[in-house]
C-alpha cells in the first residue's frame, strides 16, 4: 500500500484486523485519486466490538471490507463519495465527520446516518 500501514486498521477495541486485501488495495487506489490525506477512524472491527456485538450479523467492518474516513468539509465529503462512487464501492454512507466506504456483495446502497 501506498498510502496505509495495516494497523491503521486494526480494530480500536481489540486491536485484531482481518482486512481484506483485495478492500486495502482498492481503498489505496481510492486515496490516490482523491490526491487528499486519509485519515481512518474505524477499519476493522471485531465481532466483539460494542458495535458489532449488537448486530444480528457482523457488518462490513466486521468482515474487513469496509473503512470510514475522516472528513473536515462538505468538499471532502462530495470528493471522496464521487471518487467511491466511480471506483466501484458500492456501500457509502455520510455522517456529520466521515464518509463510509464498502465493497459489500449483491445491491448497492447510500446512505446518511
Amino acid at each position: 500500500m501506498r498510502y496505509f500501514k495495516i494497523e491503521d486498521f486494526n480494530c480500536q477495541h481489540t486491536g485484531n484486523n482481518k482486512m481484506s486485501w483485495d478492500f486495502l488495495n482498492k481503498l489505496d487506489d481510492l486515496r490516490h485519486e482523491c490526491g487528499i490525506p486519509f485519515v481512518i477512524t474505524s477499519g476493522y472491527r471485531d465481532p466483539s466490538h460494542p458495535i458489532e456485538s449488537r448486530k444480528a450479523r457482523p457488518g462490513t467492518h466486521a468482515q474487513g471490507i469496509a473503512a470510514d474516513i475522516k472528513i473536515n468539509s462538505a468538499f471532502q465529503a462530495h470528493l471522496i463519495m464521487k471518487k467511491a462512487f466511480e471506483a466501484g464501492f458500492n456501500g457509502i454512507g455520510l455522517a456529520k465527520n466521515f464518509v463510509h466506504v464498502d465493497i459489500r456483495d449483491g445491491v448497492g446502497k447510500s446512505w446518511t446516518y
